[in-house]
């Protein structure tokens, strides 16, 4: 399995977290129904490095949605610890969750989920917003980041006057806003068209090596896959193989 590291007992308290970003220790989920049973997770543990991205593979129905959905707090567990840069995630109520996800992480999906009433600028400032950054803030991160994915010519045009490829750049620029540690994205090429797919991948991979944030990425296509540090393959609920090596090269100053 992945290494698991600690905080070193000499580090001063206070000090800055150096350890894997992620941690998960032998978690389990399990969904019931009045009939049944489904194991969604079995014993699964993994650690994602600072940095890295990290692409999650398997058949449907494995389990890829749901552990992605646990690790970002997204879910509960039914045993096991998961840690996001040394904060027990597992241990916290449904508010702290909900303010830490807020502030620290960001999110894609593969539907895009903008706002269809509001203009991209006003999409990607609304986890300001909701975080409580004050307006004028809000706006001049939002409008910086919409620049930054190539996209501040449209910072007022609504989700339905720009393209799928837009729509998504401006998701990105959304989950990006906050200068979260960590990025998750479900799928956020499965609406796209090849060419576009690969924009959108370009721009992901800048973004990781500029910035240097981790990306932990569910995805069928075997072109993301290709482009991560690492593949972790899941079946029935489990990880039944990852790359032991890096498929390229970690982003640095994460």
């Amino acid at each position: 399995m992945f290494g698991i590291g600690r905080r070193k007992k000499s580090e001063p308290d206070g000090a800055p977290y150096t350890g894997p970003i992620v941690e998960a220790r032998s978690i389990n989920k399990s969904y019931r129904t009045e009939e049944v049973v489904v194991h969604a997770l079995r014993d699964v543990s993994l650690t994602v490095e600072r940095g890295e991205i990290v692409a999650i593979m398997g058949p449907s129905g494995c389990g890829k949605t749901t552990l992605l959905n646990v690790l970002s707090g997204l879910d509960s567990i039914d045993s096991g610890e998961i840690l996001i840069a040394g904060e027990p995630l597992h241990k916290m109520g449904d508010g702290r969750r909900t303010e830490y996800r807020a502030k620290s992480m960001g999110f894609i999906f593969q539907s895009f989920n903008l706002m269809p009433v509001l203009s991209s600028v006003e999409n990607v400032e609304l986890p300001l917003l909701v975080s409580g950054v004050p307006v004028d803030r809000a706006r001049k991160m939002a409008l910086a980041t919409l620049d930054q994915v190539g996209l501040a010519h449209r910072a007022n045009h609504r989700p339905n006057q720009l393209s799928g490829g837009q729509q998504q750049r401006v998701a990105i620029a959304r989950a990006l806003v906050n200068s979260p540690a960590i990025v998750w994205a479900d799928e956020p090429t499965g609406n796209l068209d090849s060419d576009t797919s690969r924009e959108v991948l370009d721009l992901l991979l800048g973004l990781n090596r500029e910035n240097g944030q981790t990306f932990v990425i569910v995805t069928h296509d075997p072109g993301v896959g290709s482009l991560a540090n690492r593949i972790v393959n899941m079946k029935d609920g489990r990880i039944v193989a990852y790359s032991e090596e890096p498929q390229r090269e970690a982003a640095v100053g994460a």
